[in-house]
């Protein structure tokens, strides 16, 4: 499996509009970044985890012209609002797009983009064409498995994924009990750290050091990060084994169970 980190960036993404902070005005790329999402690549699958708003920018930007299905975390705006650039995607794989969520997410996209789903929706290539599927529990998309990992958002139930050997939890201050098992013998975690100050739904940096920890993956990447943390400086302090992701990012060779 191969693991492209689309955007690891937080709802405002960064920069951050009209700030002169030193991370927005930074020159290192890294420090780019778009809203959060990862592509997952297999032998027989390619699949999209979440939809934002800046969705068309990282198709083009990593040539995707493959998405057998979109699998989404929540239903906030950073995470769904890329969902009408799927009408490119439909002509692309000739179909309807499977749209993974859980009950809450679902609706929340039913909501959103209600015009999509009226009875007296225009036909023809104006409205993106979705096939909500419901997560129950673990899913098949091709030659992926992917199992639902249930975290927190604040007071929101939302769900992170472990696919094979990594898992993505991203937007969370905090896992399920049932969680924890879920997260056993990870080569890679990907975790929410949006800053160094504490925040009510999201982990602050020290806060995703003390998860990772405890999970014990062989290498874990933050991400959701704003502009409190510079890519650079933060990176030379973190624990060996820990770093911040970025826009561009490739994982591969991931094992598949």
């Amino acid at each position: 499996m191969r693991v492209t980190f689309l955007g690891t960036g937080t709802s405002h993404g960064v920069p951050s509009i009209g700030c002169e902070c030193a991370t927005c005005l930074s020159t290192d790329p890294h420090d780019n970044r778009l809203r959060p999402s990862i592509y997952l690549q297999t032998a027989r699958a390619g699949v999209l985890v979440d939809a934002g708003p800046d969705l068309r920018q990282q198709a083009l930007r990593h040539n995707i012209r493959r998405v057998d299905a979109i699998v989404f975390t929540h239903g906030h705006a950073d995470h769904i609002l890329g969902i009408d650039d799927v009408r490119r995607f439909n002509a692309l794989m000739k179909g309807a797009v499977p749209c993974y969520g859980n009950p809450e997410t679902l609706e929340d996209i039913r909501r959103t983009f209600g015009y999509v789903f009226a009875p007296d929706a225009p036909k023809g290539g104006g409205i993106p064409m979705l096939q909500l599927c419901p997560i129950t529990g673990p899913f098949s998309v091709g030659d992926l498995e992917l199992r639902p990992v249930p975290i927190m958002h604040g007071r929101k139930p939302i769900l992170g994924f472990r696919a094979g050997s990594l898992a993505y939890l991203t937007d969370c201050n905090a896992l399920a009990d049932e969680a924890w098992p879920m997260l056993e013998g990870l080569d890679v975690l990907v975790l929410d750290a949006l800053r160094e100050r504490p925040h009510p739904t999201h982990f602050s940096l020290n806060e995703a050091v003390a998860v990772a920890g405890r999970i014990g993956a062989r290498r874990t990447y933050f991400t959701h990060m704003c502009h409190d943390l510079p890519h650079e400086a933060t990176n030379v302090r973190l624990p060996a084994g820990m770093q911040l992701a970025y826009d561009g990012l490739v994982l591969d060779d991931l094992a598949l169970s």
